[in-house]
């Protein structure tokens, strides 16, 4: 693990760079890792037990509580309805309609959410709008459906729809609890800070996170209920893959179809990701430091391939996320992409 700078964050590895003319030009810095159904880290680089926070990381998480309490069976929440509780979206009408018929169920309306409104992240649904002469609304915001699920579970628990984001509310300390459960850290620990949705966020240890995604997507050690539930969310997201990020050009999406659900993913802000492998006991988690974009797909792809936990055909499936050669607006290989792992392949 790498040591923490003067700054409090670690000193951590390289884990992709970028080569012109044989020539490293770019590194991204990093840290990951693979654990096993208790928890154990079975692999990873970098200092795994400083605290990220997790933002939209964690989405599948908070909507456990959705469903534990109740608050889904009782106002009648559709599959797709919880299925976008979970997403990061892109904006698109298939998002924004899922959305505001949820919030119908609860007898409340767009003006109600409180994450902001926010452009389309799918570049086609940004430009309809924009070419209807409208302004994106609350709806549109990618975290529309998660605040439309804690709206639901802020009624069904008695707090006021105005309070529904407040850290010490029924529904957000609900949903803390359930977050500190599943990633086995006491509930203490975790400070709310504000997410770019307005919600609170928290830092987790990434070999918590990983702890979280494999018990939630490998449930069999928990209780009956919260078994039911995460079996239930990873259902969802495999039979709603659009949901979850977009129609095309998203990565979360991209993985639950080439695996068939097999793979659960999920992004946050800041390049950070987690995905766990349903039904075996493995889960991943990772943040690229800069909290860029580039290098985060590719090491998702790159771990998931020196791992062990895709399969060829998934592989080939995610082949526009790989790393590997780049080119210019010509069309000529000026350079290329490499993921660094510092494991031995299928550790």
């Amino acid at each position: 693990m790498g040591d923490a700078s003067a700054s409090g964050y670690p000193d951590n590895p390289v884990v992709v760079r970028v080569l012109r003319g044989g020539v490293v030009e770019s590194v991204h810095r990093g840290a990951w890792c693979l654990v096993d159904g208790d928890g154990r880290v079975l692999a990873g680089a970098g200092d795994v037990e400083h605290g990220v926070y997790v933002r939209s990381a964690v989405k599948a998480l908070q909507a456990l509580a959705l469903l534990e309490s109740g608050a889904a069976e009782r106002f009648g929440l559709a599959e797709r309805e919880l299925t976008l509780a979970l997403a990061s979206h892109g904006g698109e009408p298939v998002h924004t309609e899922v959305a505001r018929s949820t919030l119908a169920r609860l007898g409340l309306g767009p003006e109600h959410l409180r994450c902001g409104a926010q452009a389309p992240f799918e570049a086609r649904a940004r430009a309809a709008l924009a070419a209807r002469g409208e302004a994106p609304s609350a709806l549109h915001n990618n975290c529309s459906g998660k605040h439309a699920g804690f709206l639901a579970l802020a009624l069904h628990l008695g707090d006021p729809p105005e309070r529904y984001l407040e850290p010490d509310s029924r529904a957000q300390t609900l949903v803390r609890r359930t977050l500190a459960e599943l990633a086995g850290v006491p509930e203490r620990t975790l400070v709310p800070a504000l997410d770019g949705c307005s919600a609170p966020t928290y830092r987790l240890p990434l070999c918590a996170l990983a702890r979280a995604f494999a018990r939630l997507t490998s449930p069999a050690g928990l209780a009956p209920a919260r078994r039911a539930a995460a079996t239930r969310l990873t259902r969802l997201a495999a039979e709603h893959p659009e949901l979850i990020g977009g129609s095309r050009g998203f990565l979360d999406t991209d993985l639950l179809r080439a695996s068939g659900g097999r793979l659960f993913p999920k992004i946050g802000a800041e390049a950070v990701h987690a995905l766990g492998v349903v039904g075996a006991g493995r889960a991943l988690a990772l943040k690229v430091d800069d909290g860029g974009a580039r290098a985060l797909p590719m090491l998702v792809v790159g771990l998931l391939e020196a791992l062990g936990l895709a399969r060829t055909e998934e592989l080939a499936r995610l082949a526009d996320w790989r790393a590997g050669p780049l080119t210019n607006v010509a069309g000529l290989e000026v350079g290329r992409t490499e993921v660094v792992v510092p494991v031995p392949a299928h550790a």
